[in-house]
């Protein structure tokens, strides 16, 4: 089968290699190459370096609206197209082109958690399933009638780092005996329920701020929403300290959310309900520190009152 990938982020990688060996990819899109680091270097996307192990086609369009890019993907004759963390949209023009559609390798049981982050929205909302859907894709945000899916058990532990990790191998697994059946017609899809859809927006910098006035249960999961981007951040007086791993714990101190304490052996924060046990920090250029190691360093902390960066305590 000839197919065109659409895809940029980690997430699309193991789609990638499994499209590669088992059908023909006659072209990768990905997005441009962006500076990161220090250096501020341009850095190939995961996806273009991934397409550069199998020796296959990349172009990098600004823009798919163009006519002479809609060219390019209607030239490459491809049977199908295979979107999967892509980052654009795309156009009707380039939906239209091949006879079987386009497909698209979404990180949520959709609708549910429809949009550009859909397993920090899993996270975040505490819930207890997560998994992967495989759509036809349409002019909407994640609209499309549904191919299949396959469901995970969430364990309470994952990051959206790890979670990232295991829901793009699961749709990679999912996506080569959907697209197979799909072509030769054993699949009928399954329109979404527009009245149980929920949107994850693209996420922000800013959203990474620790709110201290929420229960612990609610700041934990964020801190495990967060990693590994933009990781949750708060400020001791102006300085930057990110939370990298922390627990909820129960009890009512009666204290200022936010101040903290010292919990038993612990180093802890109140919380606008409970208290949040810090397991691992880091202050900005630092190195990360498991809890009573950053105690050794930072004992002062111990009483501080932390903020969002527009607070002064």
């Amino acid at each position: 089968m000839r197919v065109i990938f659409c895809g940029t982020a980690a997430f699309a990688v193991p789609s990638l290699h499994a499209l590669a060996q088992h059908h023909d990819v006659v072209l990768v899109v990905t997005q441009q190459d962006r500076p990161a680091g220090r250096g501020r270097k341009p850095q190939m996307p995961p996806v273009k370096l991934a397409a550069a192990e199998h020796n296959l086609a990349v172009i990098q369009p600004h823009s798919l609206r163009k006519k002479a890019v809609v060219a390019e993907l209607a030239s490459a004759a491809a049977d199908v197209i295979v979107v999967t963390a892509y980052g654009k949209i795309l156009p009707m023009a380039i939906l239209d082109l091949p006879p079987h559609g386009c497909l698209n390798v979404h990180a949520s049981l959709l609708p549910r958690h429809r949009g550009a982050a859909p397993v920090t929205a899993a996270i975040l909302a505490g819930d207890a399933v997560s998994g992967v859907t495989i759509m036809q894709m349409d002019e909407g945000l994640d609209t499309g009638p549904i191919l299949r899916q396959r469901s995970l058990r969430l364990t309470g532990k994952e990051t959206t780092g790890t979670l990232t990790t295991t829901l793009s191998q699961l749709g990679a697994d999912l996506l080569i005996p959907t697209l197979e059946d799909w072509v030769v017609g054993c699949i009928e899809p399954q329109p979404q329920d527009d009245s149980r859809a929920t949107y994850a927006p693209l996420l922000k910098k800013q959203d990474g701020i620790v709110q201290w006035d929420r229960d612990a249960d609610t700041i934990c999961r964020h801190v495990r929403a967060m990693q590994p981007w933009p990781g949750a951040v708060t400020f001791w007086d102006s300085r930057q300290l990110k939370i990298l791993r922390a627990q909820p714990a129960t009890g009512s101190i009666g204290e200022t959310p936010g101040r903290v304490i010292r919990h038993q052996k612990d180093l802890a924060v109140v919380a606008g309900t409970g208290i949040v046990v810090l397991e691992e920090m880091q202050m900005a250029g630092k190195r990360a520190l498991p809890a009573i190691d950053f105690l050794h360093g930072y004992g002062a902390i111990v009483g501080a009152v932390l903020h969002a960066p527009c607070v002064v305590s």
